[in-house]
């Protein structure tokens, strides 16, 4: 006669539900560590400036007078344009392999796509020096500034380094995690609603377009939100090619800063305790955006994988 022990029924069970329970608890810990770790690194910022840290645009290391809105404003300009870029060509990608593709073409074409996540940050930033910043700087720029340079954000000097370059580059490194994820959102749509609409007589595209996107809508949010998360953390590649100066500017040309690029250069030569301290908090800055963004995220593609599984490709 077996033994309970609560839910289990012998000392395996039990002992193998408890240790996986103790790393799950680890690893919310380490995050939670984290959390207070930075709270403790930047309470010396927070207590002297406050909310103005968020809305002051002076980083005077010099004068020990920091506010982080230049570096806020970097950050988001630079990811929400990657987002831009990649968005439409991510979308592309999940509805072409999910939808239309035929099979022998599925596998080859997304191993590629997700293969451009494997390749090293740095090694972006270094296709962006040396290749990307000079086109921009010899060819899109000059044309951009001729047609649109009305606009104010296709005005100034044309140096090749600034946000468009990193916006860029941040949407090259976000297409895999879009599309990945947006396809296997498509995946989840089941395939009954594409049969009735093909035997109603619409087109291929009239079946994605009618009976897929509407169904997919939040997953396919969810997935850009995922991309949005990893922009916002990226930093050696948008480092070496958005110009790092502390400014806020419309143009697209001008040299711009991110919260992850200001630690990334500073951090070593910050010497004083308070410059240590508003660094810490403009990380916390960014942990807490990034986990905020990764859980709606999380929230969205849960609620897309609810559907039937016979209804999976």
């Amino acid at each position: 006669m077996l033994t309970r022990f609560g839910r289990e029924v012998n000392w395996g069970d039990f002992v193998f539900r408890r240790a996986t329970a103790l790393v799950a608890t680890f690893v919310i810990g380490a995050l939670g560590a984290m959390a207070v770790a930075m709270v403790m690194g930047s309470w010396e910022s927070i207590a002297k400036f406050g909310c103005s840290f968020l809305i002051s645009s002076v980083w005077d290391p010099v004068r020990d007078i920091y506010g982080a809105l230049p570096f806020i404003y970097g950050t988001l300009a630079s990811s929400l344009l990657a987002l831009a870029f990649a968005v439409p060509v991510s979308l592309g990608v999940a509805i072409f392999l999910s939808e239309l593709a035929p099979a022998w073409l599925r596998a080859p074409v997304g191993f590629l796509v997700e293969l451009l996540a494997a390749v090293p940050s740095v090694v972006y930033g270094l296709w962006g020096i040396f290749v990307l910043a000079p086109w921009l700087r010899e060819s899109v720029e000059p044309r951009l500034g001729r047609w649109l340079g009305f606009l104010p954000f296709f005005q100034g000097p044309q140096h090749g380094f600034g946000l468009l370059a990193g916006g860029i580059i941040l949407a090259i490194m976000i297409t895999p995690t879009i599309s990945s994820v947006s396809r296997e959102v498509l995946r989840a749509v089941p395939s009954a609603l594409r049969e009735g609409a093909l035997g109603l007589g619409a087109t291929p595209w009239e079946a994605v377009r009618v009976a897929v996107l509407p169904l997919a809508r939040s997953g396919l949010v969810g997935a850009t939100i995922l991309g949005l998360g990893r922009a916002l953390g990226e930093t050696m590649a948008i480092t070496m090619v958005i110009g790092n100066r502390a400014e806020i500017s419309a143009s697209l040309f001008a040299p711009s800063y991110t919260m992850a690029s200001v630690i990334a250069n500073e951090f070593t030569e910050a010497t004083g305790r308070l410059y240590l301290s508003s660094l810490a908090e403009v990380g916390l800055l960014l942990f807490v955006v990034t986990v905020l963004l990764n859980i709606v995220a999380r929230l969205l593609v849960w609620r897309v994988g609810r559907l039937p599984l016979e209804g999976r490709l």
